[in-house]
């Protein structure tokens, strides 16, 4: 079984508009990945390389994050390894599921590569993940065309599936398997020994290009309904799967621009009478207390790895300061808030939580305190969705 899907319009925004309002709050989250996204990044004299395969490692990241009042984490994961940098990685969702239980705010997004895994088998550990985390859980769903991907799992060649299309199947099929418990499912009747009414439980009889889910979850309906679904997207074709498939959409504009075209071309895209997806420009930062600070460590990373790092989302050297401008003056391109990659870890995450928070704090541009534990859905100001198979 491997991933396919149908348009679900679980949130969208008015054609031509842009999808949030500058008087809605600003959103941060953050990416985090091994010892960082530059690849040089483990070199680092504050660097754990020793660590990233413990759990420690990973809870101190993200509770260090929650004490910064980020909106979420995002966990990066993949099959194959990387060109440069660490060799090697723990699972994102198993790691989402180690620290759920020590944070109580922030929400907690894995990364899953859909081409490779089953939806079914991901639904249930996601719906699992948000138990576990009282309605935190979220999924970053990713595709991977890649040989050495493919290598590792039964399904050895995928040139011939449109991927993009197969993803927005798995997407669908997670959200049905969510809905097919309805919220009242569980009765827990002592009396006449039933666990469960059936009449609420429902088959989701999918049929997709490349593989087809029967159902019912084995898992009761999330305490979010639907956990938050999320995609990143660098082109036209990725921007259609946020658009009609995700919650949340990472994009990588380079200028403010470009940020105002992609917000329009995926709220035009969105289907009719949804909600408004979140979307999120992305960030490589390299922060320090000065800009001339952080160039000279962007520089002495890119001596040691022997490459200039390059990146596919737009790269920031400064102080918080500074990213703090940029942010402030790209919000106005209608993104609901900005998902950071620290190109060391821990230092930038450190600069983030430690500096630019506080500094957007007095600008009165961010949170100051998180509100009363909620889901992550309430935390980005999206509704919770009803079940498609309730009756009443």
């Amino acid at each position: 079984m491997v991933p396919g899907s149908v348009p679900l319009p679980q949130e969208t925004a008015r054609k031509g508009r842009a999808l949030v309002g500058d008087s809605e709050p600003l959103h941060l989250g953050v990416a985090l990945e091994a010892a960082g996204w530059h690849p040089a990044a483990w070199r680092e004299e504050d660097a754990r390389p020793g660590e990233l395969l413990t759990a420690r490692y990973w809870t101190d990241l993200v509770t260090g994050a929650e004490r910064g009042l980020l909106d979420f984490v995002t966990i990066e994961d993949a099959l194959a390894l990387p060109s440069h940098g660490v060799q090697g990685r723990l699972d994102a969702v198993l790691i989402a599921a180690r620290i759920a239980p020590v944070t109580r705010h922030i929400g907690l997004i894995p990364t899953a590569i859909a081409t490779h895994t089953e939806p079914f088998h991901l639904s249930k550990a996601i719906a699992t993940l948000d138990y576990v985390s009282s309605g935190r859980a979220g999924i970053r769903v990713r595709v991977a065309a890649d040989p050495e991907s493919a290598a590792h799992v039964g399904r050895r060649d995928v040139t011939a599936v449109d991927l993009l299309a197969e993803a927005a199947d798995y997407v669908e099929v997670l959200r049905r398997l969510w809905d097919s418990w309805e919220d009242d499912a569980e009765i827990r009747d002592v009396r006449t020994g039933r666990f469960i009414d059936r009449d609420k439980l429902h088959y989701i009889d999918f049929e997709g290009a490349t593989f087809s889910v029967k159902g019912p979850s084995i898992t009761p309906r999330p305490p979010q309904g639907q956990p938050i679904v999320a995609a990143l997207g660098h082109a036209a074709p990725a921007h259609r799967l946020i658009a009609t498939s995700a919650d949340v959409g990472f994009i990588t504009p380079h200028d403010e621009r470009e940020t105002a075209a992609t917000v329009a071309d995926i709220a035009a895209a969105r289907p009719a009478g949804a909600d408004p997806v979140r979307v999120f420009a992305d960030l490589v930062v390299f922060l320090d207390d000065t800009a001339a600070a952080a160039h000279a460590r962007r520089q002495r990373l890119d001596d040691v790895a022997g490459i200039e790092y390059r990146s596919d989302a737009e790269v920031f050297t400064g102080s918080p300061a500074e990213l703090a401008d940029l942010l402030q003056q790209r919000r106005a391109a209608g993104v609901a808030g900005f998902r950071l990659r620290p190109a060391t870890l821990p230092h930038d995450l450190a600069q983030i939580t430690d500096g630019l928070v506080p500094e957007l704090q007095r600008r009165g541009a961010f949170r100051t305190a998180y509100p009363a534990p909620g889901t992550l859905r309430g935390l980005l100001g999206l509704p919770r969705p009803t079940s498609r198979y309730a009756t009443t």
